[in-house]
């Protein structure tokens, strides 16, 4: 049912031998709904180039530009006519460099094609080509080496690596266009925008296509905000990167929305992320995270909404999942050996096949539940304050045998495994042990409002 705006799948319950076809159809329609929901995805955002500075001196197309900037002075602002200069290039001293989008710096197929070396650079407008393509050297359109560099409204093509950053702080990369290779192999990508032990810098309302990941590796107190990133593999991947914050992004079709790995207090706040990889995607990772925020997000159409593994790690650590809607997904949270200290409060669970699995023998009764919405919760709420007066506490012997056996796991989503949780509730015998236990779910789902919807 589509109403306001917003969707709703009505799940038909099982009921003696039309289950199998309550459940086609159940996954039919959630399939439709979800599919529908790309009509409601916003744009990518439109790259401004920035106006030209004033008193600039121009470079008219076609001049050995590398002199023009070994000429320069300390402070120069250079203005490129519409064009093509040639590079490789490298800027040793603090100098702006503007130009319109149809100023073109061309790669001649090796190398970095703008190395930044210099405090105070500023890359303005104008087109990087291309870059060499060796990996182990990194070989990127623009590569920063240098403290309080501006990279804003770039367009980057053909280039290895997009724009990186190595060993700087007070970088701001923002509003440019950095399209990727495309090719069918990740591995054979290069990375879109790569901070490498980077700080207190802001990558900010980039739009990256066809690349490989935007990565933040031994880089902590940055910030991710208002980016667009599109069939990547990890539209964001936090790596040994601690306080960090990620507001306002869209990921769609990526592989992995945002993924963290080895990092202590993640805030990720207010992104929309859709439509990740069919076969194995996720829309959020942890792996061995802790102090992680995340509030606001809303997930939609991913194989698994959120995972959790060994997280945290540390006993004094919690992670929080606040407020969050998880819309479509076959699982909305896995957690693997990921019982302890996380909290999950608030959040719509519309959609999804299965709402929360355990995998690795884990216990999630041992999480923290209270306030979420479950499309499946057959409570009842006679004091009428909008929360059920009985907890929300599933029971699913095919999620129990397919979490603790390896081998049963081919079978998900399949009648056969379907058929076993409605025997289970005919037998005793057989009956499955609690899955979770949400004392005080939602009778409806919360209004919500932010910038992920």
């Amino acid at each position: 049912m589509v109403a306001g705006g917003s969707r709703r799948v009505d799940r038909p319950r099982w009921s003696g031998r039309n289950g199998a076809r309550a459940l086609v159809a159940s996954a039919w329609l959630a399939f439709a709904a979800s599919a529908a929901l790309a009509d409601d995805l916003p744009a990518p955002p439109r790259r401004a180039a920035p106006p030209r500075p004033e008193g600039a001196r121009e470079v008219p197309a076609g001049v050995a530009l590398a002199a023009a900037l070994a000429g320069a002075p300390p402070g120069a602002v250079l203005a490129l006519a519409p064009g093509h200069y040639r590079g490789p290039l490298v800027i040793d001293r603090p100098v702006t460099l503007w130009g319109p989008p149809d100023a073109v710096v061309r790669s001649d197929g090796t190398g970095t094609t703008i190395e930044v070396k210099a405090a105070g650079v500023s890359l303005l407008g104008f087109t990087v080509e291309g870059s060499g393509r060796r990996f182990e050297d990194t070989d990127a359109a623009v590569h920063l080496r240098g403290d309080d560099a501006r990279v804003e409204g770039l367009r980057v093509t053909g280039a290895l690596f997009g724009i990186a950053a190595s060993g700087v702080h007070r970088a701001r990369i923002a509003g440019n266009e950095v399209v990727g290779s495309g090719l069918p192999d990740f591995g054979l990508r290069g990375d879109a925008i790569r901070l490498w032990e980077v700080r207190d810098s802001v990558v900010a309302g980039n739009h990256v296509v066809d690349s490989r990941d935007l990565v933040v590796w031994y880089s902590p107190g940055n910030r991710v905000e208002d980016n667009y990133v599109e069939r990547g593999r990890y539209g964001t991947h936090f790596m040994y990167s601690s306080r960090n914050r990620v507001r306002g992004n869209v990921y769609l079709r990526d592989l992995v929305g945002v993924f963290v790995m080895y990092c202590d207090d993640i805030d990720i706040t207010d992104n929309l992320i859709a439509a990740a990889d069919p076969a194995d995607g996720m829309g959020l990772g942890l792996k061995e995270a802790g102090n992680v925020r995340a509030r606001g997000n809303r997930i939609v159409r991913a194989p698994t909404g959120v995972f959790i593994d060994t997280s945290p790690i540390q006993v004094s650590h919690l992670n929080e999942f606040t407020g969050n809607d998880l819309e479509f997904c076959d699982t909305g949270i896995v957690f693997h050996s990921s019982e302890k200290q996380n909290r999950c409060v608030d959040n719509v669970f519309r959609g999804c096949a299965t709402a929360v699995r355990v995998d690795g023998h884990g216990d999630a009764t041992r999480v923290t539940w209270r306030g979420n919405w479950f499309e499946d919760y057959a409570g009842f709420d006679l004091d009428g304050d909008g929360t059920g007066d009985v907890p929300h506490e599933p029971r699913s012997l095919a999620s129990q045998l397919t979490s603790s056996r390896e081998d049963f796991r081919f079978f998900r989503g399949t009648p056969a495994l379907g058929l076993l949780d409605v025997v289970s509730r005919v037998l005793p015998v057989l009956t499955p042990k609690v899955l979770f236990s949400d004392p005080a779910p939602r009778l409806r789902p919360p209004g919500r409002t932010g910038g992920a919807r």
